[in-house]
């Protein structure tokens, strides 16, 4: 059975990748503020609890893909680094978070760049650990996107990936449901200007095969020791997998 391929942009030409880059230049000034309105801040526990799960291993290196305005990459700094790269399709997101990033005068550490998900322009055994915050369903081509990862991991390096994920007790999933497709939609288009990317949200989480049938993935492309950390209720889950 093939994979449902959901863009942001359904009535338009363009390819997922390229749709969901316009979709992300056109939100990019409004971003943070929504994402931490719409999840009201507890996408910042989140990423905290990710990033702890990543501490044994001590990176120095780190990648972060989907980095969006840098709030990840941001976030790993507690793990003491030498290097974080945060890569994203969306010129304007990187953009902002080239200024949040430098306004926090942290740009010796932290360098965000545009670019590929599915083709990262790094050598293979690059990193230590990689990160993706709210990224992998946005990916045009999933395996192809979380295979350039195992590339570019040395080995031994883990992966954390945080995603949206589908909550299934009574009644957070009818909550979850009501407040993800009437309730965001309606406040991103008020405050963003561009509706699509709010509808897009609820799905593109609904499209993407989210528990065991990720960790399936990511062993089917040649990561170990997956395991899955759900997060509130259901609604969003943190996977991590080593090389």
């Amino acid at each position: 059975m093939g994979e449902t391929v959901v863009k942001p942009y359904s009535n338009e030409n363009g390819s997922k990748k390229e749709q969901v880059a316009t979709m992300f230049n056109n939100i990019a000034g409004r971003y943070d503020f929504l994402n931490h309105f719409l999840s009201l801040g507890i996408d910042v526990l989140w990423r905290k609890k990710a990033i702890r799960l990543l501490k044994d291993g001590q990176p120095k290196i780190i990648l972060d893909i989907a980095t969006g305005t840098g709030d990840f990459a941001l976030e790993a700094l507690s793990l003491n680094p030498d290097k974080i790269t945060g890569v994203d399709i969306s010129e304007g997101m990187v953009e902002v978070g080239k200024v949040k990033i430098k306004k926090k005068k942290l740009d010796h550490k932290i360098e965000l760049l545009s670019g590929d998900s599915e083709n990262l322009p790094f050598a293979d055994n690059t990193f230590d650990a990689i990160t993706v915050g709210f990224g992998v369903r946005n990916f045009e081509n999933l395996k192809k996107g979380l295979s350039e990862m195992n590339r570019v991991l040395k080995p031994g390096g883990k992966v954390a990936v945080l995603e949206f994920s589908k909550p299934i007790g009574f009644p957070v999933k009818q909550l979850y449901n009501f407040y993800f497709k009437r309730i965001t939609p309606m406040i991103g288009k008020l405050v963003s200007k561009d509706a699509s990317a709010y509808t897009y949200l609820p799905e593109s989480v609904q499209a993407f095969p989210d528990g065991e049938d990720f960790t399936a993935i990511l062993k089917e492309v040649g990561f170990q020791n997956a395991s899955i950390h759900s997060l509130t209720f259901g609604i969003a889950t943190i996977y991590i997998a080593q090389k």
